[in-house]
């Protein structure tokens, strides 16, 4: 079965500023490595559209699902914090980019593809409930994750973040939860200037307990480091768990030249890390998985990163051979 894709240049519609990592550029690097790589005419490439407020309800307080439209219209310069700067079509990217990982989760469930690449921005693991931060302003893989419970009826959902700095937000809209099993991978909290969250006794709180599960690559860590904590922890987790779709959200900011991370692993990594990470969902989901882009903002290394995700997602067909 193929691989889906969203990708679209509304997504490019979203201007932080010249200066700032989150560059338009980014999704040009990704098309072009893909097309180098002979991936991207083999992709199927998924219509989808703009998440309506009832959907980005899921997961967002629609008080603040107002003020982000209201702060993108009216010209604020930023929201939650002064990194996640905005203009005035950011909005306008947003809700493209959560429809973006509504339309995927469809695809999936449908049985139109049986995994999907969403190159899409700004990037969403740092939006929670009620606050954008770090870039972000939607929560890309927790709406997908919702709205696959919501929609399709599915009862486990598993998230894992394998972005440099920790998914705050998506932990947070599932703290409390059994149904969804989030599992992060990044860099030591105290060696990041931000999040400042993913301690290792961050475990989830309630029903949500033991659902939550933080791993540390430490200052400086290579892909021996990745491979222990995902053989030793994720992938036994994941198949006690036997999640029903995997959302992975996919930043690529560990690679050794991000000037904003201190750990190393290389763009080839992250195919061996996401095709292990698809052989659970192959054994427990039927293989659906769901890939959202989050982190990654050196232009040149980001492309073979993605290139090599995709690689690893599994090797797709020909569109040909499914008309």
């Amino acid at each position: 079965m193929p691989i889906g894709l969203i990708d679209d240049a509304v997504f490019k519609q979203h201007h932080p500023g010249t200066d700032h990592p989150d560059s338009p550029a980014r999704l040009d690097v990704i098309r072009t490595a893909l097309g180098d790589a002979a991936l991207l005419d083999r992709l199927v490439h998924l219509d989808f559209h703009p998440a309506t407020p009832q959907q980005l309800a899921l997961v967002h307080e629609p008080a603040y699902v107002e003020l982000v439209r209201m702060a993108c219209e009216e010209g604020f310069g930023y929201i939650g914090d002064r990194d996640t700067a905005i203009g005035p079509y950011s909005y306008d990217a947003a809700i493209y980019a959560a429809g973006g990982a509504l339309g995927a989760v469809d695809a999936v469930m449908n049985g139109q593809v049986n995994r999907v690449f969403c190159a899409l921005r700004p990037p969403g693991h740092h939006a929670e409930r009620d606050k954008a931060g770090g870039f972000c302003l939607f929560n890309h893989a927790a709406l997908a994750a919702e709205h696959a419970i919501r929609a399709h009826g599915l009862e486990r959902i598993a998230i894992v973040d394998f972005d440099v700095h920790h998914g705050n937000g998506t932990q947070s809209i599932f703290y409390d939860r059994p149904d969804v099993l989030y599992i992060s991978l990044h860099e030591h909290p105290l060696s990041m200037k931000y999040p400042g969250t993913g301690f290792a006794d961050e475990i989830g709180r309630g029903e949500g307990e033991g659902f939550t599960l933080n791993l540390f690559i430490p200052n400086g860590g290579n892909e021996s480091d990745y491979r222990r904590a995902l053989d030793e922890q994720v992938l036994p987790r994941l198949d006690a768990f036997a999640p029903q779709l995997l959302v992975l959200s996919a930043g690529f900011d560990a690679q050794p030249t991000e000037s904003i991370a201190h750990v190393n692993l290389p763009p080839d990594g992250f195919e061996w890390l996401t095709r292990d990470l698809c052989a659970a969902a192959d054994r427990h989901a039927a293989g659906r998985v769901v890939s959202v882009l989050e982190g990654g903002y050196e232009l040149e290394p980001l492309g073979r990163c993605a290139a090599a995700h995709v690689r690893g997602l599994g090797q797709p067909k020909e569109q040909s051979d499914e008309n």
